[in-house]
């Protein structure tokens, strides 16, 4: 058994492969907020590749950690040399691994957000890069405006404070390249947001105008936040993950990172500071992002949530468990062609009916093993930003709901707490008591859960939509959830009880 660090890669080039390029010789270049799977599984997945290649040794990335929970991140990062095993793993069962060396450094900003200040000030550093989760932006989705609530935000607000949150550190970052004369930055957000780029833009310009409005004024001059669309599924890190690479390669990896081999990144070019040629290793670059990225969050996206909360309340536990199942497979085809589909712009060089096939392929993989739960965390945030505006724009044009609203339905069922075994369902939702608030008051009144303004806005003031919620939630408090699902895809099958 090999443990993985810099000094055993010349061990391991039998085995799988492992950086073809003088790892000392790479130059941070990059500085990312939110090192998880995703970001290991793609971005810096890109760069090694790029790296592979013999681009520019600039490139390489510095992660950063802000939560506690990034300790264990930092721990094991620093043992390994910022190593770790890549596992691509397809529905045949077939995998294709190699050891990625792009990430050159880690900084744990609780330890030391100076540290984290200077190398984001540091002339070096031409891109910050962001995943940082759909909730991580403080932009409220009832107003889209910034919405300074959570408790770190709320501390970097206060005058002469030392920043601990992700907008605090990068704006003093700006305030000291601002002073010295150093071009600034360009932050590139890698969530999937609709216009992520332009997210990033509005709460960096709002949390930087409540400190120093001349600075926001500065950065909205200045700094470029392209969007970009970004997709592979990447499920959670399991001990069984680690025990597979190390039977497999013989390689003791605390952290490897399992995902499907599906790539994609479209990316709209506008780096003044300088990029990585990353059109050179597969990335599509486009003067406008937004057809990618629609498609992918109204199908993609919006797809977990359709089968997360009605599978879940069924008693599947995996995706490829719920789309295995024929009823649900039927009903999220169904959802993608006649609800999300119509709402989307036209695609360049995207055939949508082979990429809803490709999808329902992708998901119904076995070897991925993604959890429903992993879906549905943060499902407050998550909703707003992939189904309700599907919902919105087919009550615009008169078109279908019926599949979107049912989902609504289940999630507010699902917050009751327990599936239709009685099972507990454990949820982790940063909205979690309002939420629950609202799912016992819709139990009595059903309706009342669209009176959260936060999440709604005003669909709760819309009569078609109030009026196919509360029919949906009662075919699920008859039916439960297949028969509330089979009610819409197999209308003519008689599924509430007779008796």
């Amino acid at each position: 058994m090999t443990f993985l660090n810099e000094a055993a890669l010349p061990e391991l080039e039998g085995r799988l492969p492992t950086p073809a390029y003088p790892r000392h010789a790479v130059r941070t270049g990059i500085v990312h907020f939110g090192v998880g799977g995703f970001h290991r599984s793609h971005q810096a997945m890109f760069i090694d590749r790029l790296l592979n290649l013999g681009g520019s040794p600039d490139w390489g990335i510095c992660g950063v950690g802000v939560l506690a929970t990034d300790a264990r991140m930092q721990e094991i990062l620093r043992q390994q040399d910022g190593l770790y095993t890549l596992v691509l793993k397809d529905s045949e069962g077939t995998e294709d691994a190699r050891i990625i060396g792009s990430l050159t450094e880690y900084l744990f900003a609780p330890d030391d957000p100076a540290a984290v200040i200077r190398k984001l000030a540091d002339p070096a550093t031409r891109i910050v890069s962001l995943s940082i989760t759909e909730g991580g932006y403080s932009i409220s989705d009832s107003t889209g405006e910034f919405d300074p609530r959570t408790p770190d935000v709320l501390h970097d607000l206060v005058p002469d404070t030392i920043p601990t949150s992700v907008f605090g550190l990068i704006t003093a970052a700006l305030a000291q390249r601002r002073g010295q004369g150093t071009a600034p930055f360009t932050i590139m957000s890698c969530d999937n947001i609709q216009g992520n780029g332009n997210v990033a833009r509005k709460a960096l310009v709002s949390f930087a105008g409540l400190k120093d409005p001349g600075l926001a004024g500065w950065i909205s001059d200045n700094v470029t936040f392209p969007n970009s669309m970004v997709d592979r599924i990447t499920p959670a890190t399991t001990d069984l993950d680690r025990a597979a690479v190390s039977e497999a390669y013989g390689v003791d990896d605390a952290w490897p990172v399992v995902a499907e081999p599906f790539e994609q990144w479209v990316l709209e070019d506008r780096f003044p500071a300088g990029r990585p040629r990353l059109e050179d290793v597969g990335v599509q670059i486009v003067d406008d992002v937004e057809p990618y990225e629609l498609m992918k969050l109204r199908l993609l996206n919006a797809s977990h949530q359709v089968m997360s909360y009605l599978g879940y309340l069924a008693g599947h536990r995996y995706v490829h468990e719920a789309c295995a199942d024929p009823l649900f497979a039927d009903f999220i085809a169904g959802y993608m062609e006649k609800e999300a589909s119509p709402t989307l712009l036209p695609v360049p060089g995207i055939d949508l009916e082979g990429y809803r096939n490709e999808l329902i392929h992708r998901f119904s993989s076995p070897a991925i093993r993604d959890t429903l739960a992993r879906q549905m965390v943060d499902a407050s945030e998550r909703i707003p930003k992939f189904l309700l505006p599907v919902i919105r724009e087919q009550l615009r044009c008169g078109g279908p709901i019926d599949r979107s609203v049912l989902v609504i339905a289940a999630w507010a069922r699902f917050l009751e707490g327990t599936d239709e075994n009685g099972a507990r369902i454990d949820i982790t939702d940063r909205r979690l008591s309002e939420l629950r608030t609202a799912a016992r008051a819709d139990h009595a009144e059903p309706g009342a859960f669209l009176n959260l303004t936060g999440i709604f806005g005003d669909l709760g003031g819309n009569a078609r939509f109030a009026d196919a919620y509360r029919q949906a939630r009662e075919s699920l408090q008859q039916d439960g959830a297949r028969g509330a699902v089979r009610n819409l895809t197999q209308p003519s099958i008689p599924s509430r009880s007779t008796s």
